[in-house]
């Protein structure tokens, strides 16, 4: 099994010489078939870091705030508002210019 590691360049040397390898596709050190990995808990990635899993971290948080009808849901005081007209967001219409954001047609 591959366990990507966070290693800082400083410490390149140390994590090659315990059998750490650098991956320069995805420019990342990792360690593979390996069964004792307490030597390299040290540069293991927290679950927060997107190198952790290449970059599935990315996709779970933009997911997380979306609900299931698709909609972005952003900050504590989101309100939706309704649709007055079927025209594109950035556009404004004679129907939605009185609850425009700006002035500029």
């Amino acid at each position: 099994m591959r366990l990507n590691l966070k290693v800082p360049f400083a410490e390149k040397d140390q994590a090659k010489k315990l059998g750490a390898r650098w991956d320069a596709g995805r420019k990342i050190w990792y360690v593979e078939g390996k069964d004792d990995l307490a030597p390299f808990s040290r540069w293991s990635p927290t679950p927060h870091d997107a190198s952790a899993d290449d970059g599935r971290a990315q996709k779970s948080v933009s997911a997380k705030n979306q609900d299931s009808s698709g909609k972005v849901q952003v900050g504590s005081r989101y309100v939706e508002h309704p649709r007055v007209c079927d025209c594109p967001p950035w556009e404004v219409c004679d129907k939605c210019r009185a609850t425009a954001l700006s002035s500029r047609v």
